[in-house]
């Protein structure tokens, strides 16, 4: 079908299956040299061996290659510790950054924004020492560790108070000692870490970064899950009483907020809402569409995701849906209204065939910055222009009309809780009226800018219908000029609803949940 990206293919990363030697014990045990007791030494970044000293804390004051003091904050002679396992602590410290609202979920590659030093650096700062300098694998399982331990919070943190003497030390347990326990739970129950490994490596943390009796501790209530994994006996809530006490249970069992629990049993059943939720705690899927221009093939970006061992599917529909609806034709003046971080945009500017402009508004300077930069990789720079402005304040003061107007409004999110580990407990039922409310000044602001005849395209990476096809219902009743026109033609019919508007829903199409609206603007 035209306007489908043949190039584009899904892929998911199975944490267990790309990392089995990581998971199954500190990958720098292997490298250690024995001391003349037996136990490990502790050497220099960039040296050949050093005696143990102070719990394996050793002050550098030369660094090698692999250790950078170049941001602010760091130490000249930081403190090494190769005794921890790095990626856990690296773990900790930036599941301590989320919870304080200081950091996203995700962990750049180390080669982007100096991401890998950065992390080290924050890991000082918390932690009074440094360690081992992560490797790109080492970012990818804290990424792995971090995510899934924020995705299943809830679930993690009922278990550990369960499991500690009263609620009170629970309660007022130190952050650090919180995490380092998530951290411990996650691998146990859901990375299926070998016991050992999760038990000694997390004690070994909680002793080195606190104290020789939070090490105790950590052990004493890690022994006790294993114990009650092993008899299948794990203190979970029984999913009984009324509606209310069911949802609470069910919120818990799978770790998502109560509100959003009761929302989608009340609107889908029990039976989808559960489905939803397995959905938003699984492997989340990825796609990638093939850099044409510069003279690759989709079998190119097969053969090398294969030889990364990554695992394809090909059983579900293709990303790149929404450019679909927009339909971009050579010669089209198109406005992306919040443009950042670029997908759209650069997919978009790829179909126009070197025929047409783009103009690529945002609010958010920094990530304009970004979207231009990888539309200069892409050599797409010379058709994409961009503008660093509030779309409200810029659709009054431009005189400017362009043939097709791409509104990729604000929304929950609530389509992809799967990527968006975190999100889930960034959101309140509140927010859902405030983005309405946003949602509809948006679209207002970007109808101005629609040549007659022209095309306004909505869209969302939400699966609430008071995002979605209400926000198009009172615009059009805002706004006579415009008509809904079916996206039937532009995308397969199976995304294709009763009222002509593009949806996926990740448990009907195992793809991210989104909707798109296109509306036509009258000749007069």
């Amino acid at each position: 079908m035209e306007g489908v990206a043949p190039a584009f293919s899904l892929f998911r990363l199975r944490a267990s299956a790309r990392f089995p030697v990581l998971l199954a014990a500190d990958p720098g045990a292997a490298r250690r040299r024995p001391g003349a007791d037996g136990r490990s030494a502790v050497r220099k970044h960039g040296g050949t061996g050093a005696a143990p000293r102070r719990s394996g804390i050793t002050r550098v004051p030369k660094l090698g290659p692999a250790v950078s003091t170049k941001r602010a904050g760091r130490r000249k002679d930081p403190l090494i510790n190769l005794e921890v396992s790095h990626h856990r602590a690296v773990a900790a410290v930036r599941l301590l950054r989320i919870e304080k609202g200081k950091a996203f979920v995700d962990l750049l590659n180390e080669k982007a924004n100096d991401s890998g030093d950065n992390e080290m650096g924050y890991v000082e700062r918390t932690l009074g020492f440094s360690t081992r300098y992560l490797e790109d694998r080492d970012i990818r399982l804290v990424t792995v560790i971090v995510a899934g331990t924020v995705r299943w919070k809830r679930y993690l943190d009922y278990l550990i108070m369960s499991l500690c003497s009263e609620e009170k030390v629970f309660r007022e347990m130190e952050p650090l000692l919180l995490q380092i326990l998530r951290i411990g739970f996650f691998e146990i129950l859901k990375l299926d870490v070998p016991a050992y490994a999760a038990v000694d490596e997390n004690v070994r943390l909680a002793k080195v970064a606190l104290r020789p009796g939070a090490g105790n501790m950590v052990n004493a209530i890690l022994r006790k899950l294993l114990l009650l994994k092993e008899t299948n006996s794990l203190p979970l809530p029984k999913i009984e009483g009324d509606d209310r006490a069911q949802a609470r249970a069910l919120s818990i069992i799978y770790s998502h907020p109560v509100w959003m629990v009761r929302r989608w049993i009340r609107f889908h059943g029990k039976d989808e809402a559960l489905r939803l939720m397995n959905w938003n705690n699984s492997d989340p899927r990825f796609s990638l569409r093939v850099n044409t221009s510069k003279g690759y093939t989709r079998a190119d970006l097969v053969k090398r995701l294969e030889g990364l061992q990554l695992v394809l599917s090909h059983e579900g529909p293709i990303s790149g849906l929404v450019v679909s609806v927009v339909d971009p034709q050579p010669g089209d003046t198109i406005i992306d209204c919040c443009a950042a971080p670029g997908g759209k945009t650069l997919f978009m500017a790829s179909r126009l065939s070197r025929q047409g402009k783009i103009r690529a508004l945002d609010v958010n300077k920094g990530r304009l910055r970004i979207l231009m930069d990888a539309a200069k990789q892409h050599s797409l720079d010379d058709m994409i222009t961009d503008i660093h402005a509030d779309l409200r304040l810029y659709a009054k003061e431009t005189a400017a009309k362009y043939d097709k107007v791409l509104l990729d409004a604000p929304c929950s999110g609530l389509g992809v809780l799967s990527k968006r580990a975190d999100l889930r407990w960034n959101r309140q039922f509140e927010d859902l009226e405030e983005l309405m409310c946003l949602q509809d000044e948006l679209l207002d602001s970007a109808s101005t800018l629609v040549k007659p005849g022209g095309i306004l395209i909505y869209s969302t990476c939400s699966i609430e219908p008071e995002e979605n096809e209400k926000r198009i219902t009172t615009f059009v009743q805002r706004h006579p000029e415009f008509a809904i026109q079916s996206v039937c033609g532009y995308v397969p019919t199976e995304f294709v609803t009763d009222e002509g508007f593009y949806s996926s829903n990740p448990t009907k199409h195992s793809m991210d949940g989104a909707f798109a609206a296109r509306l036509v603007r009258s000749i007069h």
